[in-house]
């Protein structure tokens, strides 16, 4: 399991180039999804509030000539009822009372009869001839409610087909005529032909695949257009569908759904016709309502997902060749502080370790040891086996001493010419000399070279201390350097401490 970083470790790693430019290219790449993101809601938002207000306009034009229509039914069942309550009108010629009773309303397009029906359902006053016909209407819905219902409102009934003329399918505008003491006297009504909202629904700009329905609150389609698939959906009773349900329950408004008749997603704009049990209805194509949102969103998001990866491909470029420089100046930084012929640290190195160390020792107020070693005889040495030779025996040696240093923190570096010093942090005395003298051990043991009977020797001076405001770095190491010239004039091959 590898080890967490320490904290000081992180924060090096945060503030590396490559790190920081990376983050950067995240961070840029995420504004600029947000900001894409949003200019894309709002463009959805607009787009549907933009249907809805075309849709909404459409309604209201529907809404206002159906209202229209219902005012001019109910202008001429008003006049009726009132023509036929005059006491003189049975004394007129019949034309003329035909004339009086319906006036013009025959000559307008797409209406249907206008009757005057009596208390048992037969036909008082027929705006289709002079003479009424023999019909009994008293199985209709809105006879049967008028006779019913004391209200002399007027009421909306239907679809229902005729049984005479154009036989097709009609809506009816009715009044009850009451007695002054309010007896039911019969109805007056007026049928008019739904192909009259066909023909209304044509004219209108509703877009492709989208269509126009006129239902009653009771669920009853009266009018489509277009016809779903060539069928005639009229009279089909929609009521328990959660779509009218909602549009039941919220009167006017728009929302999207999927549709019950033709299962396909569509944008529903909603109202009521004024007073009348009548809703207009435009459903418009999902699809067609955000087919230029879909494309515009397309054509962003390509872009910006070429600017994306643009962005991170040259974060990537920059990081590669950020990490490149990095890993040259790592490289340089080594050689800059490893001996060549020994792979060791150099002075350099051991100067700013022991600077690390004589803080840290002066923080903790544990001891610190510098062992200074030197290779006997190397200048006879070199004499009898050349500049090669003397190479070949201080790489060695410093192999000898890097393999008896087991602590990651102790460490090792050649001093010059043929001079290693060894730091030994929290270390006393005693550890150091024991430590020393495995070192010599372990360079006496080293095979010789170039038939020398005698083996390659070391002599190590020792100094410890423990760091103090009082105690300076140079006095710790003109210390090891005097015990080991002590160990020179003493012999060779041996370790010597030196107090400080």
């Amino acid at each position: 399991m590898t080890a967490p970083l320490p904290k000081q470790e992180l924060r090096k790693t945060w503030r590396r180039p490559e790190v920081i430019l990376i983050c950067g290219s995240v961070i840029a790449v995420v504004a600029l999804l947000l900001i894409i993101i949003s200019l894309l809601s709002r463009e959805h938002r607009e787009a549907n509030e933009n249907a809805a207000r075309a849709a909404s306009n459409i309604v209201r034009l529907i809404d206002a000539d159906v209202l229209r229509n219902a005012e001019l039914y109910d202008t001429s069942l008003q006049g009726m009822i009132s023509a036929w309550q005059h006491p003189g009108l049975m004394s007129i010629d019949p034309e003329l009372r035909h004339l009086v009773l319906f006036d013009r309303f025959t000559s307008a397009r797409f209406k249907g009869d206008l009757l005057l029906l009596d208390q048992d359902g037969y036909i008082l006053a027929d705006s289709t001839s002079i003479v009424p016909r023999t019909e009994n209407l008293s199985d209709r819905p809105h006879f049967q409610s008028h006779a019913k219902d004391p209200s002399l409102d007027m009421k909306v009934d239907g679809p229902f087909k005729t049984r005479w003329g154009f036989k097709d399918w009609c809506i009816s505008f009715s009044r009850r005529m009451s007695a002054p003491d309010g007896s039911f006297l019969g109805v007056a009504s007026g049928a008019m032909r739904l192909v009259y909202f066909k023909q209304l629904f044509r004219t209108l700009d509703i877009g492709p695949d989208s269509n126009v329905n006129l239902f009653t609150t009771k669920g009853l389609l009266l009018a489509r257009h277009p016809d779903l698939d060539g069928r005639d959906l009229i009279g089909e009773d929609l009521s328990q569908s959660s779509n009218f349900q909602r549009i039941l329950r919220e009167g006017s408004g728009s929302f999207i759904s999927v549709s019950s008749l033709d299962k396909k997603e569509r944008l529903f704009t909603f109202s009521h016709v004024g007073n009348l049990p009548l809703i207009v209805v435009v459903g418009q194509s999902v699809n067609e309502v955000y087919a230029i949102w879909r494309r515009n969103a397309l054509l962003v998001g390509l872009a910006t997902s070429v600017l994306c990866l643009g962005i991170f491909g040259l974060a990537m470029l920059l990081r590669r060749e950020l990490g490149l420089r990095r890993h040259a100046e790592t490289e340089l930084k080594v050689r800059a502080e490893t001996d060549a012929l020994t792979g060791l640290a150099n002075r350099r190195k051991l100067d700013e370790v022991f600077r690390a160390e004589w803080l840290r020792a002066m923080r903790s107020g544990k001891p610190l040891a510098v062992l200074m070693i030197d290779v006997d005889n190397f200048k006879a040495f070199n004499e009898r086996h050349g500049h090669h030779g003397g190479d070949e025996v201080l790489r060695n040696v410093a192999l000898a001493i890097e393999r008896n240093l087991r602590r990651p923190s102790d460490f090792v570096a050649r001093y010059g010419g043929e001079e290693f010093v060894v730091a030994l942090p929290e270390t006393d005395i005693v550890g150091a000399r024991l430590l020393a003298e495995k070192i010599r051990q372990g360079v006496q043991a080293l095979p010789t070279y170039g038939g020398d009977t005698q083996p390659v020797t070391i002599s190590v001076g020792i100094a410890c201390t423990v760091v103090t405001s009082e105690v300076l770095l140079r006095d710790l190491l003109n210390a090891a350097d005097k015990a080991l010239y002590e160990a020179k004039d003493l012999g060779r091959n041996r370790v010597e401490a030196c107090d400080l």
